[in-house]
């Protein structure tokens, strides 16, 4: 009997497994195709995916629950890659870095960002999911400037995406990012004024 339960978790493994790539597989297709075009059919992203209308429907049973699974995948991914960044630079090159990250998140996903808009719009639509893993990263980048004196003290997460909001504004289709470059810079400016290691090495010299 024991033998039995061994093929069986042997052949359930593997039924996992495909069922986790199917899924990895259609998200990363529907990245691509709704960020070229908000109105794509579900129906390309399954063919492309080269999953049937079944497994697509099961993982995601509608247009809405694919594209909030997206932008929770998305915005993990630009939250995840502050630990990355903190793991291999100095604590204020990786927020800069990581800065450039955020800009390029917000930019490239334009028909990504309608296709959240026209989800979350309707009535009974869902609500657009929490920033609370950005606000998170931010937070552990500022605080690790912060123990290294790279910045000034008791700047908050929610100050600095409030201070970097400008760049929002700027036009995906325009060349965007010099402009979001200089704005970046001016903000790292700003973070560094009153810094207790900038001040210390200001006195040395």
């Amino acid at each position: 009997m024991g033998e039995h339960k061994d093929v069986s978790r042997s052949t359930e493994t593997p039924q996992r497994a495909d069922a986790q790539r199917n899924r990895e597989r259609i998200l990363a297709v529907a990245v691509t195709e709704l960020t070229r075009s908000a109105d794509t059919p579900l129906s390309v992203i399954a063919k492309k995916a080269g999953v049937g209308q079944g497994t697509f429907y099961r993982n995601f049973p509608s247009r809405e629950a694919l594209v909030m699974e997206i932008y929770r995948h998305e915005l993990r991914q630009v939250a995840d890659s502050a630990d990355q960044l903190l793991g291999t630079r100095e604590p204020d090159r990786a927020l800069r870095e990581w800065m450039d990250r955020l800009a390029r998140f917000g930019m490239t996903k334009a028909g990504l960002a309608d296709a959240i808009r026209q989800a979350t719009s309707s009535p009974n639509g869902p609500a657009k999911p929490g920033h609370d893993s950005l606000l998170h990263a931010t937070d552990r980048l500022l605080r690790a400037c912060e123990e290294a004196g790279a910045i000034r003290p008791g700047v908050t997460a929610d100050d600095l995406i409030l201070a970097l909001g400008g760049f929002w504004q700027l036009d995906p289709e325009s060349d965007w990012q010099p402009r979001a470059a200089r704005l970046f810079d001016l903000v790292m400016d700003g973070l560094r004024v009153g810094a207790p290691g900038r001040g210390a090495t200001d006195d040395a010299s």
